[in-house]
């Protein structure tokens, strides 16, 4: 099979730590998102969405969608269980990085693709005060994590899960959005500076 990853935007890393975390091994296909290179048409072919990670399997399917192709990895892999170990505690861990996903990488998406200059031919039309409106909303979810990492050491629970990555991912995703997490959030920079000096954070 192949990846075709990324490197350092947010959805293709998360499939790359979540891999780490897994100890799998997994052909490389290295793609420039800078020059555009997910739009070439060997790459819109595979995915019309024209969006990164794409994991091409040996019998040619192809998946796309970083936390679809992380579950295939659980499925085959399922230990170190990153996606929960019983009913409840999936749920759980789903719960969690849900919230991470949709509430909290999203609006510091939304921040960076409408603000940064270099994203001007990307976010068509790009909407600087919908990006501004969305610092606030990143901010805000950090406080609401703080207070619940008060009580255990990770996002879903006592261990390391995929919404901790999720998470971590985000919250990496702030500094060239320009969003800073207060300093009085104290737990969620605990929290942070543990899964960030994990072997698999590093970029």
């Amino acid at each position: 099979m192949k990846l075709y990853d990324g490197g350092r935007a947010p959805n293709p890393r998360r499939v790359t730590v979540f891999l780490k975390e897994k100890g799998i091994e997994v052909e490389i296909v290295p793609v420039d998102m800078n020059t555009l290179g997910h739009k070439a048409p060997e790459l819109t072919a595979k995915n019309p969405l024209q969006r990164l990670p794409i994991l091409e399997l040996d019998d040619g399917t192809v998946l796309c969608e970083s936390v679809a192709i992380c579950r295939y990895f659980e499925e085959l892999q399922p230990d170190p269980p990153l996606f929960g170990i019983d009913a409840k505690d999936r749920a759980i861990v789903e719960m969690w990085n849900r919230r991470a996903e949709l509430i909290y990488l999203t609006a510091v998406a939304a921040a960076f693709r409408h603000i940064h200059p270099a994203m001007v031919s990307w976010e068509v039309p790009q909407v600087p005060e919908w990006g501004e409106v969305n610092k606030p909303k990143a901010v805000e979810f950090l406080r609401f994590l703080n207070d619940e990492l008060a009580g255990r050491p990770y996002v879903a629970g006592q261990r390391y899960t995929i919404a901790d990555i999720t998470t971590m991912i985000a919250f990496d995703f702030m500094k060239p959005a320009r969003i800073t997490c207060p300093d009085e959030f104290t737990h969620v920079w605990r929290w942070y500076r543990e899964v960030a000096s994990r072997p698999s954070a590093a970029l």
